[in-house]
């Protein structure tokens, strides 16, 4: 059982409580833009005429935008602090969030989406820092906390953004824009978070340190780490799959025969495991010396599931979705491992941004090589046989970098 949290003054027990609070909301945003464009894309398709390939190249604009952007937190939160980096993310989410659905054509839409997928790609790679420098000693309780947050926000976009939409008049822009409140609840806890840039007026973020080698305990360069290797491609298969599924899922259903708001809660099913699980999975996962029997056991429940979904993907759809969730949680359990993987605050930021950027480009081709299959196979069975490929080197990159040793041992022992 984990020990209890020292006694802090009246001061820090606010601002530990604001920081849980700030960071649940920014994890609440951090997947709504997308999956709710998955739940109404078929209406984006038809309403900005959209090709298959299009719509596939739509729904790899999320893992280009995270990649594109991850690099560049730990150096502006170096600069500005993470909190106002985060903060930032919000306000960008909010403002690309409202105007995509307006902005007019598919160019206009793409800018918008890739603001917002901005801000989430920088908040996504400074959640693992503000947990390993705020709790270090409960980073597996408090990124289960923010990974079930997440897990949250991605189900209920899932689930409400079509019956929302058909309850505000039936339009897919206003069902789109309306997410947009969500994240401008998430900018005022990080208004006062941002002003305080570290515990004890500490101006340089523990977490962010410097990143030049030897500086800051930051050390050789990330690329001659094998474990930093095995992690990002096992965060960018494992993102792989799931932009596939955020994108393409509903569809995969629909196309079943199973009616537009039934497909929509299926995807939600897929998104709500993730939010027990979430919490469940990186608590257990710090307590192993190895994470490679949960990877195991997750990338199975997904080869089940993509095997049902070949065979009779709508009489065993609810089944299917449940395992998918399950499979899905290789999520959270990649951003325990980045803050198992590094001993330092710097350690975890330079882990994060490599195994998250570097993860992301990984990620980009598979949800478009979906839909090129899915628009000239006419089905869903080669896509769903690539699917469920991924998985297998997930798994072993997953079992590579669950073993217990460190960036900074790996990087010295080649020097």
């Amino acid at each position: 059982m984990s020990a209890p949290l020292p006694e802090l003054p009246k001061h820090s027990q606010w601002r530990t409580r604001l920081l849980m609070a700030g960071l649940v909301l920014a994890a609440l945003n951090l997947r709504p833009a997308i999956t709710s464009l998955g739940a109404l894309l078929e209406e984006v398709r038809d309403g900005l005429q959209m090709s298959g390939t299009l719509a596939g190249v739509l729904t790899s604009v999320p893992p280009l935008c995270f990649a594109a952007f991850g690099f560049a937190a730990p150096r502006l939160a170096r600069r500005f602090g993470p909190g106002a980096v985060v903060l930032a993310g919000m306000v960008a989410i909010a403002a690309g969030v409202a105007l995509r659905p307006f902005a007019g054509g598919t160019a206009g839409f793409l800018a918008a989406s890739a603001f917002a997928l901005m801000g989430i790609a920088v908040s996504n790679v400074l959640m693992p820092v503000i947990v390993k420098r705020h709790f270090p000693d409960r980073v597996g309780t408090m990124t289960g906390l923010y990974s079930m947050a997440l897990a949250l926000g991605t189900a209920t976009a899932a689930a409400v953004t079509v019956p929302m939409t058909e309850a505000l008049g039936g339009s897919w822009r206003t069902g789109l824009g309306v997410w947009a409140v969500l994240a401008a609840a998430a900018v005022l806890p990080w208004t006062a978070l941002a002003r305080d840039r570290a515990p004890g007026g500490d101006a340089a973020p523990a977490g962010t340190a410097s990143m030049a080698p030897g500086g800051g305990g930051s050390g050789p360069g990330l690329g001659r780490s094998r474990t930093a290797w095995a992690l990002a491609c096992f965060f960018g298969l494992q993102a792989t799959g799931a932009y596939i599924t955020m994108g393409w899922m509903p569809q995969v259903f629909r196309d079943a025969g199973v009616p537009a708001s039934t497909a929509g809660l299926l995807l939600a099913v897929i998104m709500a495991m993730g939010v027990p699980l979430a919490f469940v999975i990186p608590r257990v996962a710090t307590r192993m010396s190895s994470q490679g029997p949960i990877v195991v056991a997750l990338g199975l429940c997904g080869l089940t599931a993509f095997a049902g979904l070949y065979v009779a993907p709508a009489g065993g759809a609810w089944l299917w979705a449940v395992l998918l969730g399950i499979s899905n949680c290789s999520f959270p359990l990649a951003l325990t491992m980045i803050g198992l993987r590094s001993r330092t605050g710097a350690g975890v930021a330079r882990l994060s941004a490599f195994a998250q950027s570097t993860g992301y480009l990984i990620s980009i081709p598979g949800p478009v090589l979906v839909g090129v299959l899915y628009q000239h196979s006419g089905g869903w069975g080669l896509p769903i046989a690539l699917m469920a490929g991924f998985l297998v080197p997930q798994m072993v990159m997953g079992v590579i970098a669950g073993r217990d040793r460190t960036i900074e041992d790996e990087t010295r022992m080649r020097d």
